[in-house]
C-alpha cells in the first residue's frame, strides 16, 4: 500500500479524517495525496437566461478555486506534521463521484470522512463515492477521534464476493494487527462453495501469516449492520473490515442495508471494498 489518497471538503481546517489519512500513511511509509474536488460552473448554471445568476456564479467558483490551490502549502503542512514524507495536493472540477472513481485508479485506498454536515459526508454520498471506486474505501467517523492503531481489527465475513474482495485488500492491514477476529454468523455461504476443495477464509488468512479468531455475532433484532457495530465494539477492535454492498439501478445507486446502517451508525473506522 504506497498510495493513498484523501478526499476533503473543508480546506480552512483539515477534518480528522485526513489527519488519520496521514497517520497511516507515515506507518506504511506511504505516498498521501490531498483531493478537493470544485464543482463544474455548468452543473449550477440555470436552464434559462440570468445573466447576473451566471456572473455571480463564475465569480464564486473562481474564488473557490483559487482558496482550493492556495491550500496546498497547508496540506503538505499537516502531513509532514505526521511523518509522512511524500505528499501532493491535487484540486479537481468536476462531479465529485466521478473524480475520486478517477483518483482512485493511481491510488491504493481512498480515505473518507463520514460527517452529515458534509455535502458528501452523509451515508448516501460517501456510498455513492465508494460504489464509484474500483479501489477500497476506508471511512473515517468525524466522532471517532483517535489516533490510526492496529491492536484489533475485525473482519465481517458473510462469504460474499464483496467481503473477500475487502479483506484481500486489507491484507497489508490485517497481517500488522495484534489481533484479527473474523466476524460470522455462523451459516456463510460463498458462490466458491462448489469449488472442491470449498473457500476457507481462515486458511486463506494464515497462509498470509494471520491467525484469525473466530466469534459468532450476536443477533439483537435492529438490522445486521448494528449487530456487525455492537460485535466490533464488544472485541474492542481499532477497525471493521467489510463488504460494501451495492448495486446500479438506471442511474440510481442503492447500498445494501447492512452497508448503510454501519455507515448510518459507526463510530469507528470501516474499510470498505464492494
Amino acid at each position: 500500500m504506497k498510495d493513498i489518497a484523501v478526499y476533503t471538503e473543508s480546506i480552512s481546517a483539515w477534518p480528522w479524517h485526513v489527519s488519520y489519512a496521514a497517520q497511516i500513511a507515515a506507518a506504511f511509509g506511504a505516498n498521501l495525496t490531498g483531493v478537493c474536488v470544485c464543482p463544474s460552473p455548468q452543473t449550477a448554471l440555470p436552464s434559462f437566461d440570468a445573466p447576473g445568476f451566471i456572473v455571480e456564479w463564475a465569480d464564486q467558483f473562481r474564488e473557490f478555486m483559487e482558496q482550493a490551490v492556495k491550500a496546498e502549502p497547508g496540506f503538505l503542512a499537516e502531513a509532514r506534521k505526521h511523518g509522512v514524507e511524500h505528499a501532493a495536493w491535487q484540486v479537481a472540477q468536476g462531479y465529485v463521484p466521478e473524480c475520486l472513481g478517477m483518483a482512485s485508479n493511481w491510488h491504493d485506498l481512498l480515505v473518507l470522512g463520514c460527517d452529515v454536515a458534509a455535502t458528501w459526508g452523509s451515508p448516501a454520498g460517501v456510498g455513492d463515492i465508494m460504489l464509484g471506486c474500483d479501489k477500497p474505501c476506508l471511512i473515517v467517523p468525524t466522532v471517532h477521534g483517535k489516533s490510526f492503531a492496529l491492536d484489533c481489527i475485525a473482519v465481517a465475513w458473510d462469504g460474499s464476493m464483496c467481503a473477500l474482495r475487502a479483506a484481500h485488500a486489507a491484507l497489508p492491514l490485517l497481517m500488522r494487527a495484534s489481533r484479527v477476529i473474523l466476524l460470522t454468523n455462523g451459516s456463510a455461504h460463498s458462490a466458491l462453495d462448489s469449488w472442491q476443495p470449498s473457500f476457507d477464509v481462515s486458511r486463506y488468512l494464515k497462509l498470509h501469516g494471520i491467525t484469525p479468531q473466530p466469534q459468532l455475532v450476536t443477533e439483537h433484532g435492529k438490522g445486521i449492520g448494528d449487530d456487525l457495530l455492537q460485535a466490533a465494539t464488544q472485541v474492542q477492535a481499532d477497525l471493521l473490515v467489510m463488504g460494501g454492498y451495492g448495486h446500479s439501478r438506471l442511474r440510481e445507486r442503492m447500498l445494501g442495508g447492512a452497508t448503510r446502517e454501519v455507515l448510518a451508525q459507526t463510530t469507528l473506522p470501516v474499510w470498505m471494498h464492494h
